[in-house]
């Protein structure tokens, strides 16, 4: 039977981000730490660690503890605080990557520093004419004695410009959209060949574009079996398209929040505007697509962790489309019930709305979703 209350443990992890969004992490906060160099505080990112957030879905056996469920309690708190600090980039994807395909000298060695918050970590797998097929992989690793040399182009690597290790995935056989054939390497951010083009996201967040010019690396540098990545880099994607889904319920309880105190401060003939029937459906639409997907979501993450393949492709793709559905629906009402002030950068809700956008385009949108779906119950 699916257990839709929170556990014990879970229920202190959601109680310890709450606060801490609440007392420590205010939107002026955030938006100092968006500001910096590395987009966000490194101070922030230790206490993250103290707090054992990073250790969250990791291995046991490497200090880690819990699932798919305690990622997705933490990612609805750093939703609501909008929070800048990469835990998706380090933890989810690249810790996940590392998790799922390297032997357990390479775990110990990538995730406890990553755990510690003493080194950081991004996962390079897009590609500039990928879009959302993990498979079109043209980075390509030639093998030359013990080492490996990597060329090639990685598109959208989610906080790449801070990361002290990539891990890459390169074709080490067969033809660009091949499923089997890939693998993935631990790259040093620094290393001879590697460049680097940072830029800002949309919403607020960063990114880098890498370029990899014969770059050497150790055999060891090899995650698992050669040729053999792919099931575990589609389960890290899987993952992480979970994630933030939870990322977006949050997103949506502030949007819903700040709408609805909004509506009984301004004022239009004479009255607050929360008082017009009209007004009252929409934000009513706003509630109801909101917990649509928390309903959907609380039910559906467990099957995050299936062994069942198609069991777990239903579940997320089924949670990322109706959260995305939702985003779209309460981004847009509440920017429209606002009105002009909800476009300006010194309003929570303008921020808000730019990541449930961002959101929207990662890990595949509505249209691949559906298709995904569609295709495994036909």
């Amino acid at each position: 039977m699916l257990d839709l209350e929170l556990s014990e443990e879970q229920q202190l992890l959601k109680d310890s981000a709450d606060r801490f969004v609440e007392r420590d992490y205010g939107f002026d906060v955030r938006r100092k730490a968006a500001a910096t160099e590395d987009g966000f505080r490194r101070e922030t990112w230790k206490q993250m660690a103290e707090l054992g957030w990073l250790s969250v879905g990791m291995p046991e056996d490497q200090g880690g503890f819990g699932g798919a469920k305690d990622i997705a309690v933490l990612m609805e708190s750093m939703g609501r605080g909008l929070v800048a600090e990469p835990y998706l980039a380090n933890v989810v994807l690249a810790g996940s990557a590392v998790a799922l395909a390297g032997s357990d000298d390479q775990r110990r060695t990538l995730l406890e520093p990553m755990m510690a918050g003493d080194l950081l970590l991004a996962l390079a797998y897009a590609e500039p004419r990928s879009r959302y097929d993990l498979a079109h992989v043209a980075t390509r690793a030639e093998k030359s004695g013990d080492s490996w040399t990597l060329n090639g182009t990685k598109g959208l690597v989610i906080n790449g410009d801070t990361a002290d290790r990539l891990i890459v995935s390169a074709r080490t056989s067969g033809d660009d959209k091949d499923r089997d054939g890939l693998s993935l390497f631990v790259v040093d951010a620094g290393a001879d060949g590697a460049s680097m083009r940072a830029y800002p996201t949309n919403d607020g967040g960063r990114a880098a574009e890498v370029t990899l010019d014969h770059v050497s690396v150790d055999g060891d540098a090899l995650l698992g079996a050669e040729g053999s990545a792919f099931a575990a880099l589609e389960e890290t994607i899987d993952r992480a398209a979970a994630a933030v889904c939870a990322e977006s319920l949050g997103l949506m309880a502030v949007l819903n929040d700040l709408t609805l105190d909004y509506s009984k401060t301004r004022e239009q003939f004479g009255q607050a505007i929360g008082s017009f029937q009209a007004l009252q459906h929409r934000m009513v639409d706003m509630f109801v697509a909101l917990e649509e997907s928390r309903s959907l979501t609380t039910v559906y993450m467990p099957d995050v962790e299936s062994d069942d393949i198609t069991e777990r492709q239903l579940a997320v793709s089924a949670m990322k489309v109706q959260c995305d559905k939702a985003g779209r629906t309460v981004g847009q009402e509440a920017i429209q019930l606002h009105g002009g002030i909800a476009m300006t950068d010194d309003y929570m809700a303008s921020h808000y709305f730019k990541r449930l956008s961002v959101i929207h385009r990662l890990f595949g949108d509505v249209d691949w979703h559906l298709s995904r779906y569609a295709d495994l119950t036909a």
